[in-house]
């Protein structure tokens, strides 16, 4: 199992605190079935400004610790960028980590309150780039928590989004389980990432999210979310199904 969001790495953003809080996170994700991870320090969220060159060296240090202990898992460089006006400056200077090495992907963080109005353009911007905007945890955006289809206008236009396995599973509130359940049903999320913090407040649920994904929705979608995170480490082209409009009568109609 690939996780494509993590906060791994030690002492860099409010994730993992020390080295021996990232070996915690390692093997809790090993015995999760995770076999790589995408460690996603936050850039530019108004308190962290983990750049690229600084996350290459992080994750070269904790893979070291890792191997020193037998610890199967795998790490690659990433980054939760906050959506920025600059962020096409950010870029041109190698300051973003992309998911992959052909810098196709990027995962890319709405405040939580709201999406900000220049979003459209500026996924424009970068789709005209070649640069495919990934959305991350949309489920917990008040934005979108109010009207799902405004996530839909933007994935619509070539965005991804990525759902996170705790919200799947309840553990942000049933209301943004019951969202992360529509997402799913309507296409508007393509794969599931922990955004895991640590192992007591913001673990894994990866294990759990899977199994309730395959219970709800068939091995089918599983293997299409488990082919997408492969597609996107990998820099291939993402073949996703078609999106569709969240019925908002219904939607309200469940809380």
């Amino acid at each position: 199992m690939i996780d494509l969001h993590c906060h791994i790495l030690p002492g860099i953003d409010d994730g993992a605190k020390t080295v021996e809080d990232a070996l915690d996170m390692a093997r809790r994700a090993v015995s999760q079935g995770i076999t790589h991870i995408l460690a996603s320090p936050h850039y530019k969220n108004g308190r962290w400004d983990n750049e690229k060159e600084d996350i290459l060296n992080d994750v070269n240090k904790l893979q070291i610790e890792l191997d020193q202990r037998d610890i199967p898992l795998k790490l690659f460089p990433g980054q939760e960028v906050r959506i920025v006006g600059e962020l096409i400056e950010d870029i041109t200077a190698n300051k973003i980590q992309f998911i992959d090495e052909d810098s196709q992907y990027l995962l890319i963080e709405f405040p939580t309150a709201s999406i900000p109005h220049f979003t459209d353009q500026l996924f424009f911007e970068l789709q005209t780039k070649g640069i495919t905007p990934i959305i991350v945890h949309p489920e917990r955006n008040h934005t979108i928590l109010n009207d799902p289809n405004e996530l839909l206008y933007l994935v619509e236009r070539g965005a991804l989004a990525q759902l996170t396995a705790g919200s799947y599973v309840g553990s942000f509130g049933k209301k943004i389980q019951k969202l992360s359940y529509q997402l799913i049903q309507s296409n508007l999320v393509h794969f599931i990432a922990s955004d895991a913090h640590n192992v007591h407040s913001r673990d894994f649920y990866m294990k759990e999210a899977y199994e309730k994904l395959e219970k709800e929705f068939g091995k089918q979608k599983v293997n299409q979310f488990d082919q997408i995170t492969k597609d996107l480490i990998n820099g291939e082209l993402i073949v996703t199904n078609p999106p569709k409009q969240v019925q908002k009568t219904k939607f309200l109609g469940l809380f």
